[in-house]
């Protein structure tokens, strides 16, 4: 090739390239991001599990297997299925030593219900911190990642929280059903019954945790994907653990990212963003949204990485449980961190208003 016909394939490259270019920049200048967190997302080689996260590794595994075997796919075309997943959610809560109360509404003409587990705060019992997880599946899909996995560390830090001394404030952990379609975003989804009630009777939730799928993990490159341009903020290899919120929950989405990179070793990535961006409100948190309370999903980031989401193959071999039960770990002690520290108002927040001494409060 000559010089003068490399020149004149640059050109015909730039030329083609161009509308892109300008797509993205003009992306990355409108969309209003937060992709810039407190702390620092921890790297290099993981190091072995304690003799705690390897007892919280079986358990977690216990809690998955029971779910997405042994009762396997539940959703309101399997509806026996369905309330056994909720009897073992409920016997769970009750083994933690928490009293359940069933919330239940219905749908189809059958009744169903959230189980909902209280630790009732000691000094400011009004404020309530959620932490919640989905128990149905989709059509189809056993569902181990989606979501047994977030239901395992559900019941995981209940177990852990109810074995501690009360904390200054309610901790609320909620077993959501009827999340997947077709119920997502309508009347009968659990969350949005537990949002909206809680809403009626003018309750304080200063925070909601979703923990949906999240429990796939790859350290192969380009296994992470990701919608519009948010692949020039992120990692391609898939081994983070991801939290979203939207513009009005950057407060507590700074502080639960804070408190969970200064007290676990695994990698971990924040953003708050518009919720039209595909996938950003794409869990029961989105029902918290609805009702202007300020809510994060914690998430493996779902159909951007996981190959088997909502299909038949989501079984607990996929679930990565070491990567899992560090992760629980992590958010034990993020539950810990919203559960004392002051959350300032969705109003005037943003990174530029932490700085290191106050990021390092926030985790004590």
């Amino acid at each position: 090739m000559t010089i003068l016909s490399l020149l004149k394939f640059l050109r015909s490259l730039f030329w083609f390239l161009f509308p892109w270019l300008v797509l993205v920049a003009g992306a990355a200048i409108l969309i209003p991001l937060d992709t810039t967190m407190p702390g620092v997302s921890y790297s290099g080689p993981l190091p072995p599990l304690s003799p705690k996260e390897q007892a919280l590794q079986e358990n977690l595994r216990r809690h998955v297997e029971e779910l997405a075997s042994r009762i396997g796919e539940r959703n309101m075309h399997r509806v026996d299925a369905l309330r056994a997943a909720a009897r073992y959610v409920e016997t769970q809560f009750r083994a933690a030593g928490l009293s359940v109360v069933s919330e239940t509404y219905e749908t189809n003409n059958e009744p169903v219900r959230n189980l909902v587990a209280t630790i009732r705060g000691g000094i400011r019992p009004d404020e309530v911190i959620v932490v919640g997880a989905h128990y149905d599946s989709i059509l189809g899909s056993p569902g181990a990642n989606d979501n047994a996995s977030g239901v395992a560390a559900l019941l995981a830090i209940a177990r852990s929280l109810a074995a501690e001394e009360a904390r200054p404030r309610t901790i609320r952990f909620v077993a959501f059903v009827n999340e997947e379609p077709p119920y997502f975003k309508t009347g009968d989804m659990g969350s949005h019954i537990h949002a909206s009630r809680a809403k009626s009777r003018e309750e304080n939730l200063i925070a909601m945790l979703s923990l949906e799928t999240i429990g796939y993990y790859s350290e192969e490159p380009n296994s992470q994907f990701f919608p519009y341009h948010l692949g020039l903020f992120y990692p391609w290899t898939g081994n983070f653990i991801g939290f979203v919120a939207n513009r009005n929950s950057t407060d507590l989405l700074f502080k639960s990212v804070a408190a969970f990179r200064q007290h676990a070793r695994f990698p971990s990535e924040g953003l708050a963003a518009p919720a039209w961006i595909t996938g950003v409100d794409w869990s029961d948190h989105w029902s918290f949204w609805e009702e202007g309370y300020a809510a994060v999903m914690v998430t493996d980031t779902a159909p951007y990485r996981y190959p088997h989401y909502h299909d038949r193959e989501d079984t607990p071999d996929k679930v990565c449980f070491d990567c899992l039960a560090r992760v629980t770990a992590g958010l034990i002690n993020v539950v810990k961190v919203l559960s004392k520290q002051q959350l300032r108002s969705n109003h005037d927040t943003g990174i530029r208003g932490l700085n290191t001494e106050s990021i390092h409060e926030m985790t004590q």
